[in-house]
């Protein structure tokens, strides 16, 4: 039986694939996944299963609406729906990790937020993934980080749709700061 974690990562390195080509033909599509197969599965088993984890990958990323296929010209294609590159960026969400310099550069990156009511699950679902990056919360809708987070704050806004509702700040300095600075074991 395969474990669901290495059917997720075949599935993740395909729309990886596609993703960073845009469209590719089919057949373009194996190389990558078949790396994919030879690092998670023991080799008796991939040396006549390979093309089957491919193939059954593609499928059920067809099926749940996150690739496409087109003809052109006789040729079959292969690209992400938008639903495709929302997962794609919920699985580079889950390895995101903020690098942290050797010296911190005595700035605060302070993300503020305003996200209505009626959109209480997205807010939520902010504030979930602000904690587990290591923010520390001001107050509700106010999160603090020492450290440069924008790109990862860029993959928040795209993944949740809340491009407008989101302002990230550096800043000098911040009031009494000095729990903070313990907070993430900072020494001036």
């Amino acid at each position: 039986m395969v474990k669901k974690e290495t059917k997720i990562l075949i599935g993740k390195v395909i729309l990886g694939t596609i993703a960073s080509a845009g469209i590719l033909t089919v057949a373009m599509v194996a190389p990558n996944a078949l790396k994919a197969v030879d690092l998670f599965y023991p080799k008796e088993k991939r040396k006549y299963h390979r093309g089957y984890y491919i193939r059954t990958a593609v499928i059920k990323l067809k099926d749940r609406g996150l690739i496409k296929f087109e003809k052109r010209d006789g040729m079959s294609f292969v690209s992400l729906t938008n639903k495709g590159h929302q997962e794609l960026l919920k699985y580079q969400l889950r390895e995101a990790v903020i690098k942290k310099p050797k010296r911190w550069d005595k700035k605060w990156r302070v993300i503020i937020f305003d996200i209505k009511e009626n959109r209480r699950f997205v807010r939520d679902g902010l504030r979930k993934e602000l904690l587990n990056l290591g923010f520390v919360r001001l107050q509700n809708s106010v999160w603090v980080y020492p450290y440069n987070c924008e790109e990862i704050i860029i993959m928040l806004k795209s993944y949740f749709k809340i491009g407008k509702d989101v302002l990230y700040m550096t800043v000098d300095k911040i009031e009494n700061d000095r729990w903070l600075r313990e907070e993430f074991g900072l020494n001036y």
